[in-house]
């Protein structure tokens, strides 16, 4: 058996009805048609959501590359998290590599001259719509005081570390690291790396969104 792209099986929705209205993501109920011979849908309520972009952050010397990571709250779980810089597909007609240049622009204060794509992921595919793509950036420069963006909300006191990726690995395996986006980025940036950077894709590359 081998692993093929995953296309639009275009199940037929016959009705679709939104639940909630919610500032970043709505609630929806989709009634769809699974069975074409079946005159009735099922009903699958899940997250309409718009996407999101991570971004891993690389420096230093080949083989001994650090990865940067932010320490953010994240209130439904309760917990201060140690994430990648990452954010929402919420600007109409954004570039895809744009947003996620703004996001570590945002976040981390840093640019990148040199992007690849990392890896693309669903979320959580049985209850909710949102794609996200990890980007690896690298060849990176600190942006300059005044122009750094200003912070608010829970990103307003949001330390950043840069942590050797080989020990960002061994946080993933022990359970130290939570963070979806974290671990799939840390995990893909290791397996990239061992095979010289092999896997990386173009940042035109299709995205299933």
């Amino acid at each position: 058996m081998s692993v093929e792209d995953v296309k639009d099986t275009g199940r037929e929705v016959l009705r679709r009805t939104r639940l909630h209205d919610g500032r970043v993501f709505d609630l929806v109920g989709e009634e769809v048609r699974l069975d074409p011979a079946d005159p009735d849908g099922v009903l699958r309520e899940f997250v309409d959501h718009p996407g999101a972009v991570a971004v891993v952050a690389l420096r230093g010397d080949a083989g001994a590359e650090e990865v940067l990571l932010v320490h953010q709250y994240r209130h439904p779980v309760r917990a201060q998290l140690w994430e990648i810089p990452a954010g929402l597909l919420d600007v109409d007609g954004e570039d895809h590599r744009e947003a996620a240049a703004r996001e570590l622009y945002e976040e981390a204060d840093l640019r990148a001259e040199r992007w690849d794509v990392l890896v693309d992921y669903f979320t959580s595919p049985g209850g909710s719509s949102e794609s996200l793509r990890i980007y690896l950036a690298r060849d990176l420069t600190e942006v300059p005081h005044h122009e750094q963006h200003e912070r608010e909300d829970e990103e307003r006191d949001m330390p950043k570390a840069w942590v050797p990726l080989d020990e960002a690995v061994a946080a993933v395996h022990a359970g130290r690291l939570h963070n979806p986006s974290a671990v799939v980025g840390i995990l893909a940036a290791e397996s990239a790396r061992s095979r010289g950077w092999a896997p990386l894709r173009a940042v035109t590359d299709p995205w299933m969104r």
